[in-house]
């Protein structure tokens, strides 16, 4: 009986491991049977779909960061680009001959084309901005005129704009208004039938609503009224003694301001022999 009992207790610890091992093992491959579907579970067309978006969504990166890429090598270009000032003379292009030809200049005018220069000159506008301006003067003049131009560019003496005259077809009364700073342009004095020191290319107009003509009550152009007060000097006077007015004088430039009348707070004009 006793060796009964102990067969007995031996086979149902042999049962119970069974059970215990079975149950382990089956365990063990249903999870490495989900890991392996898992790793391998064939796409649906849900996951398929989103790849497909998520590869467009990393192109579309890819190349948004290539254009931010050139937009930044584009303002690096514009923000590095300096402007270059220029001071040059030289004799009248063609195409300005064409321009000025029965407009600023006539053939009855007192010089020829032969005896002009073209300038181009930097200067300050009155937004503290550098512009490209042209003038037309008198070959004999040429140089020094640039040079005038380039102390005044140097000290940023303002000048609201510098265009031929024939841009205003010629009009004296219509560059003055505009503002417009000029030098040749082939007229008379008005009121006389003098011959001006424009029509020689040996003037200069500067700013002639900062700078007017004043003989009396007549103010030219109208809106330099309100500059007739030479004592409250603003943004693109000429007043005697400063820079501007020591650049002309010092090379023998005579000032319309230092007339006893009429004033011409605007002109420079030079005699040569």
């Amino acid at each position: 009986m006793k060796f009964i009992r102990m067969f007995m207790t031996a086979l149902f610890v042999v049962i119970l491991l069974g059970v215990f091992m079975s149950t382990t093992i089956n365990t063990s491959f249903w999870q490495q049977e989900s890991v392996v579907s898992t790793i391998y579970e064939k796409p649906t067309v849900e996951n398929k779909e989103k790849q497909y978006e998520d590869k467009l969504i990393d192109e579309d990166n890819s190349e948004n960061s290539g254009i931010d890429h050139i937009d930044n090598d584009l303002n690096e270009e514009i923000n590095s680009t300096e402007f270059i000032p220029i001071f040059t003379y030289e004799d009248l292009p063609r195409e300005i001959i064409n321009k000025i030809h029965d407009a600023s200049w006539k053939e009855e005018a007192p010089i020829g084309l032969e005896d002009l220069s073209y300038l181009t000159v930097t200067y300050w506008d009155f937004y503290e901005e550098q512009q490209h301006g042209e003038l037309i003067v008198h070959r004999r003049v040429a140089e020094e005129v640039v040079e005038i131009f380039e102390e005044l560019y140097e000290v940023r003496f303002p000048i609201a704009k510098m265009r031929l005259v024939d841009e205003y077809d010629a009009d004296d009364e219509l560059s003055m208004e505009d503002n417009n700073t000029y030098a040749f342009c082939y007229r008379v004095i008005a009121g006389t039938q003098r011959i001006s020191k424009h029509g020689y290319g040996l003037a200069i107009d500067i700013n002639p609503i900062q700078n007017p003509y004043v003989r009396g009550e007549t103010i030219i152009p109208s809106a330099g009224r309100e500059y007739i007060d030479r004592i409250n000097i603003r943004k693109g006077m000429i007043t005697k003694g400063d820079l501007c007015y020591h650049a002309f004088t010092s090379r023998g430039w005579t000032w319309g301001g230092d007339w006893k009348t009429p004033k011409d707070y605007h002109h420079f004009e030079k005699v040569i022999d």
